[in-house]
């Protein structure tokens, strides 16, 4: 058995927001309060994308008509898994029933001691 360190993606639709630094700040907020205080081991971070004219890395943040979609990034380890398949599959899971109805992907499983 294993130690797992797991990152997932989630995208996060906000509504009624004037910038994309509030629609950030909701997101953020409202996660954290569905996370917390069961969950308060995952980390909760703003996503990343690159410009694809630029390619500078910003904010995974999209807004149109007052409506955002959020990009955030949930980190959370998880130990005593089988594999990187085990693992991914329970932080998606435990993540999953905080945050129900978010899309979640999983972008990254590394083993740590």
């Amino acid at each position: 058995m294993s130690n797992y360190h797991v990152t997932l993606e989630a995208a996060w639709l906000v509504r009624d927001v004037k910038s994309a630094d509030d629609a950030i700040g909701v997101a953020i907020s409202e996660s954290g309060k569905r996370l917390n205080p069961k969950l308060d081991y995952v980390e909760v971070d703003i996503g990343a994308t690159f410009c694809p004219a630029c390619e500078e890395q910003i904010d995974s943040v999209f807004l149109v008509a007052n409506t955002a979609i959020v990009g955030l990034v949930l980190e959370m380890k998880v130990y005593d898994a089988e594999s990187q398949e085990h693992a991914a599959r329970i932080a998606k899971s435990v993540i999953g029933r905080a945050l129900r109805d978010v899309p979640l992907d999983i972008v990254d499983v590394e083993e740590f001691e």
